[in-house]
């Protein structure tokens, strides 16, 4: 039987977190052991729809994407209430201007932001797909709009950008469901005790990490360092929760809502397989 895995998640606090216990041996692996690699969310949205990787953490809105392939773990998700995009503006934008009039920088086509706002605003046509890091610049320099996640939720009024809407709250308040951003998908030709068992050792993971929270590890650290300890505890208190070690019905619930609306306003999906472990 397969032992070693190929394993992708985000430098970012929130998956070095959730992650941290699992692939430095803090935690007994039963003899699974994983080979990390570290990449921006929509690189490895790109190499999930191409099947790169064994395990993978994705945006909940590449999955319709994916599910030939992969299988969502119950443990390792983002998801959650007041933690969505927001979609931000130069202070010269007036409010009376429409917003599907505007240049629209996203950060990524095959992501859950994205279809966020093509929920809250099915008329927009004039995009751009950038990094999420690239969006704050795009605003900054009066170039369009931008759809923010991340760090930049926190830092963006810093730097005099305003807020045009919360769509995570404009979800939260159409759908009743939290807001599913991120998940932990594994290989689908896996047998399902192998499947079970890599979703038992994150879910481990996860709580030996908040067993020594608020403390923050090297590895965290390390793969954080332009962002305070302020900042990074934020990122994990944001999306990093009770979903995140166990989606139960409700998250559950919430990533088929968004698969719905995925056919609503892109069309059917490839497969009508399975979602989760």
């Amino acid at each position: 039987m397969q032992t070693k895995f190929t394993l992708g998640f985000s430098p970012c606090p929130n998956d070095t977190f959730i992650f941290d216990a699992l692939v430095n041996n803090k935690i007994d692996t039963e003899g699974l052991s994983f080979d990390v690699v570290l990449e921006d969310v929509q690189t490895l949205n790109q190499w999930a729809i191409q099947g790169k990787l064994d395990i993978t953490k994705l945006s909940y809105g590449v999955l319709p994407l994916v599910l030939d392939n992969y299988t969502v773990l119950n443990s390792g998700s983002a998801l959650g209430k007041g933690v969505g995009p927001l979609l931000i503006a130069n202070s010269r934008f007036q409010i009376s201007d429409l917003v599907e009039d505007q240049l629209i920088a996203i950060p990524g086509e095959n992501t859950t932001a994205h279809l966020l706002f093509s929920l809250a605003y099915p008329n927009a046509k004039n995009k751009i797909f950038l990094r999420y890091d690239e969006i704050e610049p795009f605003v900054l320099a009066n170039k369009g709009l931008g759809v923010i996640i991340h760090e930049n939720r926190f830092t963006y009024q810093d730097k005099g950008l305003i807020k045009i809407i919360d769509l995570g709250d404009y979800w939260e308040k159409e759908t009743n469901n939290p807001i599913p951003l991120g998940g932990i998908v594994v290989r689908r030709n896996y047998n399902i005790e192998l499947q079970k068992k890599i979703d038992a050792l994150i879910k481990k993971s996860i709580e030996y990490a908040f067993s020594n929270y608020p403390a923050l590890t090297d590895y965290i650290r390390i793969h954080s360092q332009e962002m305070s300890e302020d900042v990074m505890r934020k990122h994990i208190d944001l999306y990093v929760n009770n979903y995140s070690i166990d989606l139960g019905k409700d998250g559950q619930s919430a990533i088929n809502k968004l698969i719905t609306v995925y056919k609503q306003t892109r069309g059917n999906i490839a497969t009508e397989a399975s979602i989760f472990v």
